[in-house]
């Protein structure tokens, strides 16, 4: 009878809880229900790609507190490999991401979360194929849309990305600033970040490719290894890619040297102590199904013990296409549990 009656009152905590999370920027630091908070998460780019991803981002998400996150980033458009199609020509979201995405920042309000919402995004991805003849207004009535539908559903918890890594302003020449004022004429509350070499006045913080200004956030929300042969984002994780176009996946997936670890683990010390929040961002969990992968994954998966930068036959430079057993990003989490909860 006791265990009922708890578990009664861990189900009530949690409905009592849900909506409650308020975000807000205060000088150089970010607010959740007045409280500073530095964020710790996943970028988890491809999770919309279907219901099962869906799913199992969702299902991933209590284990991903245990262990001591409270962020995780998901995108209406993109990913490479994941030809999300979130708005449509009109700049209307697309009900059938929409609708996962609204699932998303349910179980993520529920759970105290912090929700990072990427809006531009293709990269090599066909995720843009339908919106070719968009102008700058056409952008900005699609990421007005995007914040009045946040909050319509009241999701407080939110920051919204426009423009991940400028894209859209690097290929058509488009200004970050009136993206940003179109959330906000929409949605006045929602904080909304710049990510873009840009720089604009109207943003309330800055991430990723935004610069460190004084007075206002910046966060990691791309955080990746330096330590990489050939980078991270270049040669290694994209090798059989540049190589062959008709491949449509990551190489290397989930794997990470000796080096890269160290690395990955230093800067999140670093970046956590000097700035508002890092997210990692990893081929583990942003891999497209393609290729017979069946990624993204959201499970830690290993600890990717598979040897030096200095040693190019040990496991991390085999089969370079395949999932190795020990690819994952357990090492991480198990890191940030033991530092930070």
């Amino acid at each position: 009878m006791r265990c009922r009656i708890a578990w009664w009152i861990c189900i009530l905590c949690a409905v009592a809880q849900a909506g409650d999370t308020r975000l807000k920027v205060s000088g150089d630091k970010i607010l959740r229900n007045d409280r500073i908070v530095k964020l710790i998460g996943l970028r988890c780019s491809n999770a919309l790609i279907s219901d099962a991803t869906t799913n199992d981002l969702i299902d991933a998400l209590d284990l991903y507190r245990a262990y001591g996150l409270n962020t995780v980033s998901v995108f209406l458009m993109g990913s490479r490999f994941g030809d999300v199609k979130g708005y449509l020509p009109d700049g209307s979201l697309n009900p059938v991401y929409s609708e996962r995405l609204e699932r998303v920042l349910k179980a993520t309000d529920e759970r105290g979360f912090i929700a990072i919402v990427g809006c531009l995004y293709w990269s090599t991805s066909r995720a843009r194929e339908d919106l070719s003849a968009w102008t700058q207004h056409d952008a900005e009535r699609a990421i007005g849309n995007t914040a009045q539908w946040l909050a319509q559903r009241n999701f407080t918890h939110v920051i919204l990305d426009p423009d991940n890594e400028g894209m859209a302003v690097k290929a058509e020449g488009w200004q970050v600033a009136s993206l940003i004022d179109a959330a906000k004429q929409t949605n006045p509350d929602l904080l909304v970040a710049n990510n873009t070499h840009q720089n604009p006045p109207n943003e309330d913080l800055n991430m990723h490719f935004g610069r460190h200004e004084e007075g206002k956030p910046w966060l990691d929300s791309e955080a990746t290894p330096a330590k990489a042969p050939g980078g991270y984002w270049g040669r290694y994780s994209k090798q059989t890619h540049q190589a062959d176009p008709e491949f449509y996946n990551y190489s290397r997936i989930g794997r990470y040297t000796a080096e890269m670890k160290a690395d990955q683990l230093k800067r999140t010390r670093d970046e956590l102590a000097r700035f508002s929040g890092h997210i990692l961002a990893s081929t583990w969990l942003q891999c497209g199904p393609a290729e017979g992968v069946h990624g993204p994954f959201t499970k830690p998966g290993g600890r990717s013990n598979l040897g030096s930068n200095q040693d190019e036959q040990a496991p991390w430079n085999r089969e370079i296409d395949m999932i190795h057993s020990e690819a994952g990003i357990l090492w991480w989490l198990e890191f940030v549990r033991d530092t930070y909860k």
